[in-house]
């Protein structure tokens, strides 16, 4: 049932990136809008300009969400960094008035098929790989969602024959009642546990993207993913599957070093060889597999999977070489905002590894991280709000059993770790930033951290200025930053102040 909109007085939560979308557009349709962010006038002048420029007429509550505003809602409109159990939202769904967000508005109303992707990790390697595939075939192609555009600003301009490929966090899926025709689950492993409050509430949000799917439509799971597989309990429609060593009806896999793709009617047939893909790592092999899946699924020529796979190289901060400085090898992962992914970052080299890892914790488990740092990490330097806590683990993984790992240091922040890296590394070694926490201790996002870190290595490189500081005991120094991004969900947003539990 698509939301009523025309008409309709309607209250937008947070002014970030979405939001600012979502009251544009719901102005632009006639809907009576009030942005209400926690930021005041100051801060938010960029978007207000913006929608004043649109000529959106918008009225403001900034400064705070007052539950007057309520009163006379018809509807409340959220970003993603507006968590479900915000005082507003609460007395919202309280009073009965429905709650929505600029995804499930988008979705409802898109002319065109939808492809949706969701998971842990990997999101925004398999969105843009399927968009290239889709672009590849010379049809107009729409990315966004999580990552780049936000839809509704482009739902003018998309036609019932586009390519529309949408990266779906568990923060907006948590408010949605529709899907995505072709609705993919990657993996499901703990993060966000300190927004969701726990795995079972986690995992109910990214249910939503099979929940609500019809006839027609496709469900594409990771069947090595206890996860991701144990989600088949939620479709509702066809199940394609992906994964390394099971074959499959209807899906992608691996045969020997050929990627194959098991097609309704048609049988399996090669879409390439693992030689063919430029990215690194088991984990990536399986982003790709995924990406097959969900272009069959969705009716991708194979062709097209062949032309773009061996042109498809790493997204930025993902597993990014930055720079080789006197024979070590420095390598940007910023994006790895919990410890699943450093472990899988990890696996993708054989050389010795300096780790550099630390950030903000969200609540997560870290025992198998530190076994995995004991095992593969010669040296570990922690940094940052978590670095502390991060070394406890390690620390005490250490003491159970034996690795490569010969010590650890703690910093305050990102630059004492790479001025420390920089005094530890050795030719044929490889310095990796892989955080496993968040940024907002320090940073807006991972993308400013992965960008300093570039910046820091840079001056190695260019054999400049050497990089300064002192090191620190454990970097207690809280720059609360005024955005909640879903930062892990491989984009996020930028719309509210942290969570305070």
């Amino acid at each position: 049932m698509v939301t009523e909109v025309a008409g309709k007085r309607v209250v937008v939560v947070g002014l970030g990136r979405q939001g600012r979308a979502a009251a544009q557009w719901l102005a632009a349709v006639g809907a009576h809008v009030t942005v209400t962010d926690q930021r005041d006038a100051g801060a938010l002048a960029q978007p207000m300009a913006a929608l004043e420029l649109a000529g959106a007429p918008v009225e403001y509550a900034l400064g705070g969400h007052p539950l007057g505003l309520l009163d006379r809602a018809d509807l409340v409109c959220i970003s993603g960094g507006v968590p479900l159990d915000s005082p507003f939202v609460v007395e919202a769904r309280a009073r009965s008035i429905p709650v929505t967000n600029d995804a499930q508005l988008f979705i409802e109303r898109c002319p065109a098929r939808t492809i949706g992707i969701t998971g842990s990790a990997g999101k925004t390697t398999t969105t843009s790989l399927v968009g290239a595939m889709c672009y590849t075939t010379g049809r107009q192609t729409w990315v966004g969602g999580n990552i780049g555009h936000v839809l509704l600003d482009e739902l003018a301009n998309i036609g019932p024959d586009d390519w529309v490929v949408m990266e779906l966090s568990s923060f907006q899926l948590d408010v949605m009642t529709v899907s995505p025709n072709v609705a993919a689950v990657l993996n499901v492993t703990p993060n966000h546990l300190d927004r969701h409050g726990s795995m079972a509430a986690y995992i109910a949000a990214k249910a939503h993207i099979l929940m609500h799917q019809r006839v027609g439509d496709a469900a594409v799971l990771g069947c090595d993913d206890p996860g991701a597989k144990s989600m088949a309990a939620y479709a509702q429609s066809a199940i394609w599957w992906f994964g390394i060593c099971a074959t499959t009806r209807l899906g992608a896999y691996l045969d020997g070093d050929d990627l194959m793709l098991a097609l309704p009617g048609a049988g399996a047939v090669v879409v390439c060889s693992r030689g063919d893909i430029q990215l690194r790592g088991e984990h990536n092999l399986l982003n790709v597999l995924a990406a097959c899946a969900i272009g069959g699924a969705a009716g991708v020529p194979v062709e097209a999977m062949r032309a773009t796979i061996p042109k498809f190289t790493a997204v930025p901060h993902r597993l990014e070489s930055v720079a080789t400085v006197d024979g070590a090898l420095w390598v940007n992962d910023s994006i790895a905002t919990a410890p699943e992914r450093v472990i899988a970052a990890l696996r993708s080299y054989d050389a010795p590894i300096i780790l550099l890892a630390g950030g903000r914790d969200k609540n997560l488990p870290w025992q198998a991280f530190a076994r995995e740092v004991v095992e593969r990490v010669r040296r570990l330097i922690c940094f940052g709000e978590a670095g502390p806590m991060i070394l406890r683990h390690v620390s005490f993984a250490a003491m159970q059993q034996s690795g490569q790992l010969e010590a650890f240091d703690v910093v305050a922040d990102l630059e004492n770790a790479v001025a420390r890296a920089a005094d530890l590394a050795q030719p044929g070694e490889v310095v990796l930033l892989s955080p496993g926490g968040t940024s907002f201790d320090a940073y807006r996002d991972f993308e400013e951290r992965g960008a300093h870190f570039r910046e820091l290595v840079g001056r190695l490189a260019a054999g400049g200025a050497e990089v300064q500081g002192s090191d620190g005991e454990d970097g207690d120094e809280d720059k609360d930053k005024d955005e909640d991004e879903d930062e892990d969900e491989d984009k996020g947003e930028d719309e509210e102040t942290p969570v305070e539990r």
